[in-house]
């Protein structure tokens, strides 16, 4: 799922930002959100309560870290060089 559809669907704000060798995703959850975040072959899987989200990553990504802190999931995205 790409991110306008990721947020479309879960009703989540999100924002992309772009910089020159790399660029970050941040979906707000909310406050006080118990969720829990994992990267499986280029999918960012998001498990809320009964709930599981999942964010396809972009082939062009080289390298990926994600986390969630205060209910704002990031995922930092390093271009293929």
């Amino acid at each position: 799922m790409n991110l306008d559809r990721f947020t479309h669907e879960t009703e989540r704000p999100a924002r992309r930002y772009e910089y020159d060798d790399s660029s970050v995703v941040a979906v707000d959850f909310g406050p006080g959100t118990d969720a829990t975040v994992d990267l499986v072959d280029g999918t960012v899987i998001v498990v809320l309560e009964d709930d599981q989200f999942e964010l396809e990553l972009p082939e062009a990504t080289a390298d990926a870290h994600t986390f969630i802190r205060n209910g704002v999931l990031t995922v930092e995205l390093e271009a293929d060089q």
